[in-house]
């Protein structure tokens, strides 16, 4: 596992021992950026479950401003630690070791609010949906806000009317659901 593009290109990445931790791959990170590149380009990221911090690191090497890794796992956060560090770019990332609603909770109380989100949770959390709502009920999700969502195949985010779920892509058992907020609609009614 490696940074794919940008400032820290090449430089590995670890991952915590054991199987609790699901890496994104490598090819799936490639891709994904290639199609999220404009998005992440001065953007402030959110890394729900952040694993080794692969995602969040890969767009503060492609530019991104700043980024907030959120995991509650020891070994994961240790890996997170030593990745910030060997790739450089742990002056522009900050990593929250706590439960990702007590974290995203800490955020809104800080006025935080981000234009790129990432949410890849375990697997067997699937109301990835209800992750999106909650960070919009929270205000932490910027006016033109990219969630990115990694999920088993078959069990995209069931968003409720405020988001709209624009592209997916399938990467075997894999699939990754792009979403943002929905387009405001005009009320309904009379203007008399």
């Amino acid at each position: 596992m490696r940074i794919i593009s940008g400032e820290a290109r090449g430089r590995s990445l670890i991952a915590p021992p054991g199987e609790k931790t699901r890496p994104t791959l490598d090819h799936v990170r490639e891709s994904l950026f290639n199609i999220i590149r404009w998005d992440v380009m001065d953007a402030r990221v959110l890394d729900l479950f952040a694993g080794t911090g692969a995602l969040s690191l890969e767009a503060v090497s492609r530019g991104a401003k700043e980024a907030v890794l959120i995991d509650m796992d020891r070994d994961a956060c240790a890996a997170i630690t030593k990745n910030m560090t060997s790739t450089k770019l742990g002056d522009r990332c900050r990593l929250i070791a706590r439960d990702y609603r007590q974290a995203i909770a800490q955020l809104a109380r800080e006025g935080k609010a981000f234009d790129v989100v990432f949410i890849d949770p375990p697997y067997k959390m699937e109301n990835t949906g209800d992750m999106c709502a909650e960070l919009m009920d929270l205000g932490l999700l910027g006016e033109e806000c990219l969630i990115v969502v990694e999920h088993r195949r078959g069990l995209a985010p069931l968003v409720d009317e405020r988001f709209e779920a624009f592209d997916q892509r399938s990467y075997r058992d894999t699939q990754v659901t792009l979403i943002r907020r929905a387009p405001a609609r005009e009320e309904q009614g009379d203007a008399q």
